[in-house]
Parts: C-alpha cells; sequence; structure tokens
C-alpha cells in the first residue's frame, strides 16, 4: 500500500508564489513516477506535472509550463511542486498521485493524496 499526503495550499496573492510537498510511504515498486493534478469542482481533474524517480524526466502540462517546477529528493519519499506567477485560474484542489510510469492521464496513476486547496486572489 502507498500513502500519500499533501502540504502547503493556501491564499496567494496573483504573481505570487506557493510551494506544495507530497510526502509519501509505501511500497516502493509501486511509485517510480509521481504527479500533480488539479480539480475544480465540476471539471476534469487536470495534469499539471510529473517526475520519474531518476528526476531525468519531468512533464508539464501547457497552462503551467514556465511557470512551476517539480522536484523530488532522491529517494523520492517527498515530490514538491514550486509554483510560480500564480494566477487565479490556477486555484483548484491540487492532489499528488502515485504510478509505475511518467504519464499525464490521471487513470495512470494508482495511488492518490487526500488534497489541498490553493487559492489565487486577484
Amino acid at each position: 500500500q502507498v500513502a500519500l499526503v499533501e502540504f502547503g495550499g493556501g491564499l496567494v496573492q496573483a504573481g505570487g508564489s506557493l510551494g506544495l510537498s507530497c510526502v509519501i510511504s509505501g511500497r516502493t515498486f509501486s511509485r517510480d513516477a509521481m504527479g500533480w493534478f488539479r480539480q475544480v469542482p465540476g471539471q476534469e481533474r487536470e495534469f499539471v506535472a510529473a517526475i520519474s524517480r531518476s528526476g531525468g524526466l519531468t512533464l508539464y502540462g501547457d497552462s503551467v509550463k514556465g511557470r512551476f517546477i517539480i522536484s523530488s529528493d532522491n529517494d523520492m519519499n517527498t515530490v514538491y511542486l514550486e509554483m510560480n506567477s500564480l494566477k487565479p485560474e490556477d486555484t483548484a484542489v491540487y492532489y499528488c498521485a502515485a504510478g509505475t510510469l511518467v504519464r499525464t492521464e490521471a487513470a495512470e496513476y494508482d495511488y492518490w493524496g487526500q488534497g489541498t486547496q490553493v487559492t489565487v486572489s486577484s
């Protein structure tokens, strides 16, 4: 079993920065890839970023490219999402997820955290 817990959500003004972290525990073979997704009520879960265990592969959603950075510690026990130049449209519940392959589709990830709210005020 793999457990994920997100930290770091909150309220920030547009143009500001915020960092999220996701602490992972459990079976390592189930988490060769980690991803961040976000969801607004009434909308589908949107891919934000993903990283491979080695850190050699990272993917970003088009809406966050150049503004967000995903990273992890060496053992991928903690995954981070640095969010810069935040916009009101970045407001959502942010989820981290664990899977075996770096993918942009939510269905490819097997384990999910409970989510943390990020609100960007204009």
